[in-house]
């Protein structure tokens, strides 16, 4: 799904990194800041739609594994407000079993990344993500 629709005074791509994981969060931020990204962050379910409602990103890296309810918790109640219905969502985390991976084929976002996720497969993925149309 792709819509960069939120991109306010900065022509830089806003992206929301949700990971409960300081360690992964910080090297994920160091990473997209490096190739030119404006990164904003939640570590739990329960403050992640605050954050995507004051921050209004272009698009979501989500971790599953996070405090508070799951990411999948978080990606049904992205999908139900209609101003981030569309907005692109990447998952990575560590669990890429194969009922993990239907689920996240299910809920229509973009390819789950495994952890760790190469640097240049992220910047790939997060391209084609912000990608008009």
């Amino acid at each position: 799904m792709k819509a960069p629709h939120h991109r306010g005074r900065s022509s830089r791509p806003k992206i929301l990194v949700i990971e409960d994981d300081p360690v992964a969060r910080a090297d994920l931020e160091a990473r997209l800041e490096a190739n030119g990204y404006v990164v904003a962050r939640a570590a739990d379910a329960a403050s992640a739609l605050t954050v995507v409602n004051r921050e209004r990103p272009d698009l979501i890296l989500l971790d599953l594994g996070l405090p508070a309810g799951d990411g999948f918790l978080v990606l049904e109640r992205l999908r139900k407000i209609e101003a981030f219905a569309a907005l692109p969502v990447l998952v990575i985390t560590g669990r890429s079993d194969p009922e993990t991976r239907k689920r996240v084929e299910a809920m229509g976002v973009g390819p789950l990344l495994a952890k760790p996720v190469d640097t240049e497969v992220l910047l790939a993925a997060i391209r084609a993500g912000l990608e008009p149309g």
